[in-house]
């Protein structure tokens, strides 16, 4: 009798959490979410996240709130967001450090696939190496030039980013030793750069832009496979001679655990955000691309990164942290 009673009120308990679980997710977003941003203000992540923010709460008929938690290589904000409940209400920016960081630090206190799902990409697109128009360098040759006769320092949004391991790869093949010096997002090194206190920058183009059209700053090369329409004087690596092509990615993820049914909603929302004609145009006049993936082909780009960075980081002798 007693083992009855209990089967029944198992039963009936699973009922009520699988009909409470469908309602939370059927009913979602009931209030504002928000987006975890781990790097400083005023970045090409910090700019493009909150540009779909605002045509994802469009979609999704909830205001989205962006908050800015920078530190640890952006590693302190993906700790706090794996640690948030899953129920879709804190969603993670990210671009590649994501895939990086658990290779570059001994302890990165999260796995990508595992503590994560994917939701999918934002933009992508190449980098851009640059410097103050006040420096002499027409091109990366001519910078490798100066380099071999001086101590020179090259300057990345933090270690472990895209715009690192490009330049830092850049710059082995061009056989020559500079100061990698990183700084807490790209914002934070802007008036380093434009007044000539480090010698070389690699960044995404929507950070510097401002810069490079007012003259401030100088492109000396782009690592995508081809010139951006947004630069059309400035060379690729390849077209330099150095056989490197690299791109970067900002996208979003969830903590692992969130119901599919939001997971599929919010993977609406992004869709309908990077599709958008406003999008498209402010994102190709930055000279990036945002096609649209769906969480699993995103799973899968995040893992062949992983595979591919790793190899890189421990190729460019980077040491763990």
């Amino acid at each position: 009798m007693r083992n009855s009673v209990l089967k029944r009120s198992i039963a009936a308990l699973s009922i009520g959490l699988t009909f409470a679980f469908t309602a939370s997710a059927s009913d979602y977003p009931s209030k504002p979410i928000r987006i975890i941003v781990p790097v400083t203000p005023g970045g090409a992540l910090d700019i493009s996240v909150r540009l779909v923010a605002l045509k994802m709460s469009e979609k999704l008929g909830q205001p989205i709130v962006v908050e800015n938690r920078p530190g640890g290589d952006t590693v302190l904000a993906t700790r706090a967001a794996k640690d948030l409940p899953a129920d879709g209400y804190t969603i993670l920016a990210q671009s590649n450090p994501f895939s990086t960081q658990p290779a570059l630090k001994k302890d990165a206190g999260y796995d990508p696939l595992v503590d994560f799902i994917p939701l999918g990409p934002i933009i992508r697109g190449p980098v851009i190496i640059e410097q103050s128009a006040d420096l002499p360098d027409k091109d990366l040759k001519a910078f490798a030039a100066r380099a071999r006769s001086s101590k020179l320092s090259f300057a990345s949004p933090g270690i472990g980013t895209a715009p690192h391991l490009a330049g830092a790869l850049a710059l082995r093949k061009l056989g020559v030793d500079v100061l990698h010096v990183p700084y807490k997002g790209a914002s934070a090194a802007y008036a380093d750069v434009v007044s000539g206190r480090v010698d070389l920058f690699v960044d995404g183009y929507a950070g510097s832009a401002q810069f490079l059209s007012s003259g401030k700053m100088r492109a000396l090369a782009v690592t995508g496979p081809a010139r951006v329409s947004v630069l059309p004087d400035v060379q690729t690596l390849q077209e330099q001679g150095i056989d490197v092509v690299y791109s970067y990615w900002i996208g979003l993820v969830l903590k692992a655990g969130t119901p599919p049914d939001v997971v599929a909603k919010l993977s609406e929302a992004l869709k309908y955000a990077t599709s958008s004609r406003e999008l498209i145009e402010r994102f190709r006049a930055d000279g990036v691309d945002s096609s649209f993936m769906t969480p699993v082909e995103f799973r899968e780009y995040i893992a062949k990164e992983i595979v591919e960075a790793g190899k890189l980081i421990v190729d460019l002798k980077i040491p763990k942290e």
